[in-house]
């Protein structure tokens, strides 16, 4: 039976940071892995003759090299850094090749490193990587597929970051993505430069603005703390008048009982993928954004104020998982990822074809919920979902608000709204 590959943490302080024991199964093996600086850096204590892979930019190939090396009987190593399972190729190489193929050597991370060069404890700290292909310069409205989508999100919800970087994905880059989501006046940043390296160096405390403008030696890890414990929000059910409004009358705005109702009837997960139609003032996708941290919402208003409006709400809000174009349905629809949930709040006079292609795109399972007003587009939406065969609810939501008048208080009815529910069923 072949040996198991051993995955090996290695530190800049090289082969001083490996146990005697540890150091053995380096200098004894016949096939060595690793990227090109671990390599370099090792590269005195491998067997004469052992054959050395590369795997910066392969790293596909790396379970292939290792089962080569198993079925001929040789001894392989991976040179990992830190701690191979913290946001390492650990868990990689166990997935693709089995627990009982990999022996994990660990080193202490260089997140502990770090915390410990600054002497604070690192169990509350939310550990995010972007050392992955690069990413690209941040853009406002960005999506899940961009690759430093899941770091804004961690940034908004915790107040303790440690992110491991990349010779792309830098600090200043990462700035640069909080200056654009104009969350940089709440954070200080920490640059380690080559932790345990005779060239390390610490910048800490850094003002977000000025490593937005900044180099760093590589390789680097960066510590981002709010200046002050982020303020627990509401999640929804905000008062109306929280929004920003283009006001005709009372205001383009799903009213708050209407919204509570339609967020519960959309059955929304942390992780739902949610489409708003017609966003007016943007309430609806708001609040499901802020449901739905690691998802995302796409919305589209046609009127440009009112698309407007609903970005200013966004940002004043600090939402980030939330994209929206200014357009008119279905244009764009195309380009979003099928989603979880829909929300119908406004269709320009599409409403049959927007019906059917919602129900058509949603995913197994998900939820489309429609508002509608008027009887007209209440009858062509229960028109459709009939010839569509689907199973279908109406809910009358008729609200009444108190006022004052004089020293007492009357109640004012607010419009009725209908709530058209669909589940998509397998």
């Amino acid at each position: 039976m072949s040996q198991p590959c051993r995955i090996i943490g290695v530190l800049d302080n090289g082969v001083s940071g490996l146990s005697i024991h540890t150091l053995s199964y380096v200098s004894n093996a016949d096939v060595v892995i690793g990227g090109t600086r671990i390599l370099k850096l090792m590269e005195k204590h491998f067997a004469d003759g052992a054959q050395q892979h590369d795997l910066t930019g392969q790293l596909t190939q790396v379970p292939e090299w290792i089962q080569q090396a198993q079925n001929d009987n040789k001894r392989v190593i991976v040179l990992a850094t830190g701690d191979p399972l913290c946001h390492g190729i650990g868990k990689y190489l166990v997935d693709k090749l089995g627990r009982d193929k990999c022996e994990i050597l660990p080193n202490v991370s260089n997140i502990q490193i770090l915390c410990a060069r600054l002497g604070i404890s690192w169990q509350d700290i939310k550990i995010c990587s972007v050392h992955s292909k690069d990413a690209g310069e941040w853009q406002r409205g960005a999506d899940l597929q961009h690759g430093m989508y899941s770091l804004l999100q961690a940034i908004q919800s915790h107040d303790q970051l440690a992110v491991f970087t990349s010779p792309e994905n830098t600090p200043a880059r990462i700035a640069r993505m909080m200056i654009i989501e104009r969350i940089a006046p709440e954070w200080t940043m920490t640059v380690a430069e080559k932790l345990m390296h005779k060239e390390e160096k610490l910048h800490v405390d850094l003002n977000i603005v000025e490593v937005s403008k900044q180099d760093f030696a590589e390789p680097n890890l960066i510590l981002l703390q709010r200046k002050q414990a982020a303020a627990r929000n509401v999640l929804f059910g905000l008062a109306d008048d929280s929004y920003k409004q283009r006001k005709p009358e009372k205001g383009l705005i799903t009213k708050r009982e209407v919204r509570a109702v339609s967020l519960a009837r959309m059955q929304l997960k942390v992780n739902s993928i949610v489409w708003d139609i017609g966003a007016a003032s943007g309430s609806v996708g708001l609040e499901a954004a802020r449901l739905c941290l690691q998802g995302h919402v796409y919305a589209i208003e046609k009127n440009e104020a009112d698309a407007g409006i609903a970005l200013d709400n966004k940002l004043s809000m600090g939402v980030t998982n939330y994209s929206l174009v200014n357009d008119k349905a279905p244009a764009q629809l195309e380009n979003w990822p099928d989603p979880d949930a829909i929300f119908i709040g406004g269709s320009g006079g599409e409403l049959a074809q927007l019906i059917t292609l919602c129900l058509e795109r949603l995913n197994d399972a998900g939820w489309l919920v429609m508002n509608f007003v008027t009887l007209e587009n209440l009858s062509v939406a229960i028109e459709t979902l009939k010839q569509l065969k689907v199973q279908w609810d109406v809910t009358q939501l008729s609200a009444s608000r108190s006022q004052p008048i004089l020293d007492m208080h009357r109640m004012a009815a607010e419009n009725p709204v209908w709530i058209v529910s669909v589940e998509k069923t397998v």
